[in-house]
């Protein structure tokens, strides 16, 4: 399964931004698609994850409330709406699916996309 992320970009703070990620196959609905981002010298963190069947997602604490995850099936995409964005997420924002399920660490996915930038400037 190959995975491209897309949609990131320059925005204000308490700006908006929607990111993409397509997938090239089908997979199950027991797959979980998830966004993970990465800030210049941390480590990758979990942003949050949704089934390919949208029966049920989580987020982190820091997006919650702010961040919302969906997906189109028919077009084997999921999207990471992000309204009142912050400087603080700025970042390299990376989708994953795999098969274990709502997991909140990036070892609990197989396959990785690209990478998309995504900078607030306050």
């Amino acid at each position: 399964v190959q995975l491209q992320a897309y949609g990131g970009g320059l925005v204000q703070a308490g700006g908006s931004l929607r990111l993409s990620c397509t997938a090239s196959a089908r997979t199950a609905t027991y797959y979980a698609m998830a966004w993970f981002r990465q800030a210049p010298g941390k480590e990758r963190e979990f942003v949050a994850t949704i089934r390919w069947s949208g029966d049920s997602a989580i987020y982190a604490d820091s997006v919650r409330g702010r961040f919302t995850i969906s997906r189109d099936s028919a077009k084997n995409t999921v999207y990471l709406q992000m309204n009142s964005l912050k400087p603080e997420d700025t970042a390299v924002y990376y989708c994953a699916t795999g098969r274990r399920g709502l997991v909140a660490v990036s070892t609990g996915y197989d396959y990785w996309g690209q990478g998309t930038l995504v900078t607030v400037s306050s």
